[in-house]
C-alpha cells in the first residue's frame, strides 16, 4: 500500500510486530458476536478510546498498523454521530499488519472513562449495538 497515513489499533490483546489483526473473532463491544469487520482510526485519541474500551483483563495497547487491503469510511461514527469523518476511523475486511506499538500514550481520564461507559450502558439498555456490521 503506498498511503503515507499513520494508522492505529486500540485493543488489549497482547500481539507483536508482524501479527494480524483481522475480522472472524469476537467483538470488543455490543454482544460480542464474530467481527465482519476490522477497526483502525488516523486519530491517537480514537485507537485510545479503543484500547480503554476494549474488553479484557490485559493492559490497553495500541498499535500501529499498515492495511493489507482496501479500508473503507467506519459508519458506525461517520455521519451517524460525526458528520464527515474527524475521528478518522475506519473499517476493512481485511485484516491489518502490526509495524508497531505506542508505548507512550496517555489515557482518558476517569470521568471521561464514567462518562463513556456510562452512555454505552445507556444505549446497550435501549437496544442498540454500539457497532454495526
Amino acid at each position: 500500500m503506498t498511503d503515507s497515513q499513520t494508522y492505529y489499533h486500540g485493543t488489549k490483546a497482547d500481539l507483536k510486530v508482524g501479527d494480524l489483526i483481522g475480522p472472524g473473532y469476537a467483538s470488543n463491544y455490543g454482544k460480542r458476536k464474530q467481527a465482519a469487520f476490522v477497526y483502525l482510526s488516523a486519530t491517537l485519541d480514537a485507537a485510545t478510546w479503543g484500547a480503554e474500551l476494549a474488553v479484557g483483563s490485559g493492559r490497553g495497547r495500541i498499535y500501529i498498523v499498515e492495511p493489507t487491503g482496501s479500508i473503507e469510511d467506519d459508519p458506525n461514527l461517520t455521519n451517524k454521530k460525526f458528520p464527515g469523518n474527524p475521528t478518522k476511523s475506519y473499517r476493512s475486511r481485511d485484516p491489518f499488519r502490526i509495524i508497531g506499538e505506542v508505548m507512550d500514550w496517555t489515557g482518558h481520564s476517569p470521568e471521561q472513562l464514567k462518562e463513556m461507559h456510562d452512555n454505552l450502558e445507556k444505549l446497550k439498555q435501549r437496544g442498540i449495538e454500539a457497532i454495526e456490521e
